[in-house]
């Protein structure tokens, strides 16, 4: 078992509920400019979430495997030395993905590519349903 001062507090929520609230050695997190490793100690952070999948490592307390999984999409995270609180504008737990929908979330993102035109709002728009699209596929199929 791991030394319990060591953990961090973790916490995953969204505006409709709270996903992951735990103890863990690790957390790997998607942020806007690529993923990133918080440990106990880290120094004090906030930073934008990208789309991805955020992991959770080492978790202790009640229902909490050895490793977590929960894809997010958009939001912030705020890092302290001892917790980790992830504010996700939307988080599912890999088997809660619907890739039937995601399949199609990815089409309307490369139809707003391509309908995009001159204006550079519609296309960063376009990438940010794609790669939110695409980040939901991947972690469906990594359930596999």
């Amino acid at each position: 078992m791991a030394d319990e001062s060591n953990q961090l507090r973790v916490r995953l929520v969204t505006p409709e509920r709270v996903l992951f609230e735990a103890s863990a050695s690790a957390v790997e997190l998607p942020s806007k400019s690529g993923y990133m490793e918080v440990l106990f100690g880290h120094a004090p952070l906030l930073a934008e979430l990208g789309a991805g999948d955020v992991v959770v490592h080492g978790g202790s307390g009640e229902n909490a495997p050895a490793e977590s999984r929960y894809n997010v999409s958009w939001g912030f995270v705020e890092v302290l030395p001892d917790r980790v609180t992830i504010l996700a504008s939307d988080a599912l737990k890999p088997e809660e993905i619907d890739v039937k929908r995601a399949k199609e979330q990815l089409e309307r993102g490369h139809k707003e590519w391509n309908e995009a035109g001159d204006s550079e709002e519609a296309y960063t728009e376009a990438l940010h349903v794609i790669a939110e699209a695409e980040a939901k596929l991947a972690t469906a199929a990594e359930k596999h």
